[in-house]
């Protein structure tokens, strides 16, 4: 950009972003490069990395450090198949984060500052949400990247108990020369088990009070969301994080009534194999699977999976991911069918980096597929049973807490907690048990099963809890 005039506001979002509606958030060991092809290719926009600490990533001495979380070196994160993009930090210094911001702007069309992380380790660190209210310092993190960086600076925060000093935050922000707004609409205090629902009205009342783009973050569980958020916030564009990691395809329409929810295996494999993105793949016969009215695209979750899997496997992938996110994925991706088929959860678990590292891609890659191609034909058969005709709306149920649609275990759809539950309440300390048993503390995609586990106000404990222990130390 040597020589350019930096583009601002709306001219930025036009000009660079393309006015960017579908917006995949920045995911801690989620949003790595292997996800941001996934990604763009059922919908996504706009991608953000994984949040990067500004502190760490300032040393050029720690390079390790920084080749895992942002490679230059080898040329594909922030390359041309890798745009738009925008690179998270979190910090509380303005040094160290310019510093860092300065090694990436040749590489990204914007900084984001994260102003939102509510975890526990943000606040250890004191960054994110925790930051809220030293308005000072953000002011100062802001200006210092506004004022010497060549692509823009945008800012990611959560609203604060009255509208008023929520939009009195907002436009701080953009005095200190934020370029797009990013609104998460919950409080710093909604998180966990307390997650409850992101406040929309206050999202649009900041939309209002600025004059830069505004991404609205939160609610965003099934497409049919994403036009109700915007015309409730009057956002330009809308932000998913965890309803995306759960279905890669949740900013893609619906297919033609004609798309076969069972897809062969062969015929998957062949398309996955070759890396072949959705859009080019020859069209396959049609099974007499009947129509959807759902608005959004629900694939079946294992040929997400396996599709995300040929992207890692790709020889022609350079910038692999660690085993940890891919596993992650795969959570949350075939999670409405693990708790179903409990030998594969175990499997998917125990898969380790058996020389140590996560250097061994093609070793625990493999072994992924191994699983996951598995689930398919169980997916497959069970899809091919249960249709005979019937619509998807058919059969699906309703949760009966939150009353939300669960569409059939072998589609990829969301996952919500029912809030401070009984049910949920006594698995806690079923989990935590294992936690103790395997001697670590839980981690995050081990959080993914809690969920799964029965209690004894569900049943008996399962044979297979062992096993998930093994899961956790073998982490």
């Amino acid at each position: 950009m040597a020589g350019q005039v930096k583009l601002c506001g709306y001219e930025f979002y036009r000009e660079v972003l393309g006015s960017a509606k579908y917006i995949v958030a920045p995911m801690v060991d989620q949003s790595e490069l292997a996800w941001r092809i996934l990604s763009r290719r059922y919908g996504a926009q706009l991608v953000y990395t994984p949040m990067i600490n500004a502190k760490m990533f300032a040393s050029s001495s720690n390079t390790r450090y920084r080749d895992q979380s942002f490679n230059i070196p080898n040329g594909e994160e922030g390359g041309v198949s890798d745009r738009p993009l925008i690179v998270q930090f979190c910090a509380n210094n303005p040094e160290q984060l310019l510093a860092s911001a300065k090694v990436v702007e040749d590489h990204c069309d914007a900084v984001d500052i994260n102003l939102g992380c509510p975890q526990e380790i943000a606040k250890k660190g004191h960054y994110g949400s925790f930051l809220q209210d030293e308005w000072g310092l953000i002011y100062e993190l802001v200006n210092t990247l506004h004022q010497n960086l060549k692509v823009p600076v945008t800012a990611k925060f959560r609203v604060f108990p009255t509208v008023e000093k929520t939009v009195e935050y907002a436009r701080m922000l953009e005095r200190a020369g934020a370029q797009i707004l990013t609104c998460h609409g919950r409080l710093r205090e909604q998180r966990g088990q307390n997650t409850g629902l992101a406040d929309w009205a206050k999202i649009r009342a900041v939309k209002e009070a600025v004059s830069i783009p505004v991404f609205a973050n939160g609610n965003i569980l099934y497409h049919s969301d994403i036009a109700a958020c915007l015309e409730a916030t009057g956002a330009d564009g809308v932000m998913s994080a965890e309803g995306q990691l759960y279905n890669a395809a949740l900013f893609a329409p619906a297919p033609r009534p004609s798309y076969n929810l069972a897809v062969s295996m062969s015929s998957q494999e062949t398309l996955t194999s070759r890396n072949i993105p959705p859009s080019h793949a020859p069209s396959l016969p049609p099974l007499p699977s009947p129509p959807t009215t759902l608005t959004g695209h629900h694939p079946p979750h294992a040929d997400l999976a396996l599709e995300y899997l040929a992207i890692v496997l790709s020889p022609s992938l350079k910038t692999k991911p660690p085993l940890s996110a891919v596993k992650g994925h795969l959570f949350k991706l075939m999670r409405p069918a693990l708790a179903r088929e409990p030998d594969l959860r175990d499997r998917l678990g125990r898969v380790c980096a058996r020389d140590g590292g996560d250097g061994g891609v093609e070793g625990w890659g493999r072994e992924f597929e191994g699983v996951v191609k598995e689930m398919k034909r169980r997916m497959d058969r069970d899809a091919a049973e249960a249709l005979q005709g019937r619509t998807i709306e058919e059969l699906a149920t309703i949760e009966p807490i939150t009353g939300l649609k669960v569409l059939p275990h072998w589609l990829a759809q969301p996952y919500f907690r029912p809030p401070n539950s009984t049910v949920q309440s006594a698995r806690k300390p079923a989990a935590e048990s294992l936690a103790t048993a395997a001697g670590e503390s839980l981690p995050k995609y081990v959080t993914e099963l809690v969920p799964m586990i029965p209690t004894q106000t569900e049943g008996s404990m399962p044979t297979s809890t062992p096993t998930l222990a093994s899961t956790l130390a073998c982490h």
